[in-house]
């Protein structure tokens, strides 16, 4: 037995978010705000009951500069010529639940905006304060609370960093199986409440299959606490009702996650196919099966040159792990299924060894405006909805590139991952993404497929919100009117309305003044 087979708790220091790349060297008082219009301060008397309330309260300007930032390129476009969304009147940093609660009593009580974050590493403006106010960091919950062997779970705090959990759930002989891109800048709670998922959900599930439990701050400070027994019958699952919520209806303070035992065995392949529907064809074949491995990554004709140097080839990338007496078989229902031609694993050793670099981003915002927008579709319309969005893209003017790629799989359906660019001029590039984002997702929705795989609504998305969801839309805002009757958390976001105003329209913003 480990060292983690009794209860035991692991200190993790917190880390504050690693600003994205693109903004010059300029002192934080010459930053300019995107947004015009009335945004909510906070005056002298609540700023003191803030302070009372927790003992990390700052109004320093480079502290709410960071804070008015996050890794959407059309902010990190902004960023580029020194200008940021908007400026949270107070960056507010709890180090424990009841301090959280305190904060958002106050918060409540004053009809002040409340923008919780974590890591910041959401690419639709998530954290964004769109009216000012409160930013809430939650980078001080940090660490381990207890680490259960023999239940499979481990109660984490949510402001602990995906790749800090996953490193002492492996040093402890477990794994979460979250791995994506952003590990080393997602927090727990912000991979929770916007239903991220990892490289390797085939196998280990999305962070929604992966949540057990949940505590919660509703925004009138009580603290709530969902069960971890998600196969019960004892009413709707409250759990799932927070989860994907992006701050709009609680602010998560700790979780209870999934385990499972670190994996003993690899197996790794890489197949290539004549087009992409072939490879389509091939990846559902194997699926329906039960034989999904844990990546599985199938790149149209322009991103397997990009990547892999193929010539009018469309590339599958397989990667399996487990206990080797159970991987075996599963492995060999798969290549019985898949029918491409054989290429070298060293393809597959190639994508781990850069899989999780993100430091390339801030060159391709300045020169090429890219962005990446991913949904899942079932496997009767992945391809046909491949074609029409890719080709509704590339027909936007100033678009140059449309491409995607398979990136995880499920029995009934697919993730794809559609990746865009284009030159426009920077004056124009935040209508330009609203243009091709317009055609794109709608595209996608008129063809049977769904908004958002793993990456959220935050801003970006907000617009399509109502289209997508139908007459449920309307038992959302129901919800968010119930939990939040003063619309203070995270307002702006998932297309809910806010009592501080409407969100932004991006093509009609302008500069703000210089702030002295």
């Amino acid at each position: 037995m480990n060292d983690f087979s009794a209860p035991r708790s692991v200190p993790i220091p917190p880390r504050r978010p690693a600003p994205p790349p693109g903004l010059p060297a300029l002192p934080p008082e010459a930053v300019r705000q995107v947004l015009q219009g009335e945004v909510t301060g906070v005056d002298e008397a609540l700023l003191q009951r803030l302070r009372g309330a927790c003992d990390e309260v700052s109004v320093d300007t480079a502290d709410r500069v960071d804070a008015g930032r996050d890794w959407w390129p059309l902010g990190m476009v902004w960023a580029s010529t020194g200008r940021v969304l908007r400026l949270p009147a107070v960056v507010v940093r709890p180090g424990s639940v009841e301090e959280v609660a305190a904060v958002l009593a106050i918060c409540h009580e004053s009809g002040t905006p409340v923008t919780a974050t974590g890591g910041r590493s959401g690419v639709l403006g998530n954290t964004l304060p769109v009216f000012g106010g409160v930013s809430l960091d939650c980078t001080r919950l940090s660490g381990i609370v207890d680490l259960r062997e023999d239940d499979l779970t481990v109660d984490v705090l949510a402001g602990t960093y995906c790749d800090a959990l996953e490193a002492q759930c492996q040093a402890a002989g477990y794994t979460v199986g979250h791995w994506p891109q952003s590990i080393a800048l997602a927090t727990v709670g912000g991979a929770i409440a916007c239903r991220g998922a990892g490289q390797l959900s085939s196998r280990y599930g999305t962070m929604a299959d992966l949540t057990r439990g949940l505590t919660v701050v509703l925004a009138d400070g009580r603290v709530v606490r969902t069960s971890e027994f998600s196969h019960s019958a004892t009413g709707p699952d409250l759990t799932q009702l927070f989860v994907g919520s992006e701050g709009t209806l609680g602010v998560i303070t700790s979780a209870r996650l999934q385990l499972h035992p670190r994996p003993a065995g690899q197996l790794k392949a890489a197949f290539s196919f004549p087009s992409f529907d072939a490879g389509v064809d091939a990846v559902r074949r194997f699926t329906r099966r039960g034989a999904a491995p844990a990546v599985v990554r199938l790149y149209d004709e322009v991103e397997s040159r990009r990547n892999f140097d193929t010539r009018d080839r469309h590339v599958l990338l397989l990667l399996d792990e487990g206990e080797p007496a159970l991987l075996a078989p599963r492995w060999q229902a798969m290549l019985d299924e898949c029918g491409g031609e054989p290429l070298g694993p060293e393809l597959v050793d190639g994508w781990l060894g850069h899989r999780n670099n993100v430091r390339s981003i801030e060159g391709l915002i300045v020169d090429r405006a890219p962005d990446t927008m991913e949904i899942t579709a079932p496997w009767s319309r992945v391809a046909a909805i491949y074609h029409a969005t890719t080709a509704a893209i590339a027909a936007v003017d100033g678009a140059r590139t449309a491409t995607a790629h398979i990136s995880h799989v499920y029995p009934y359906g697919a993730g794809l991952y559609f990746m865009f660019g284009g030159r426009p001029e920077v004056d124009d590039r935040p209508g330009w993404y609203r243009r091709v984002w317009d055609v794109a997702a709608r595209t996608v929705l008129a063809h049977g497929g769904n908004l958002s795989h793993h990456h959220g609504i935050g801003l970006g998305r907000g617009r399509f919100m109502r289209e997508a969801l139908g007459s449920g839309f309307e038992v959302l805002a129901g919800l968010k009117q119930a939990l939040d009757p003063k619309g203070i958390l995270n307002p702006g976001k998932m297309g809910l309305d806010s009592p501080y105003g409407a969100p932004p329209d991006w093509p009609d913003q302008a500069p703000a003044a210089p702030r002295g």
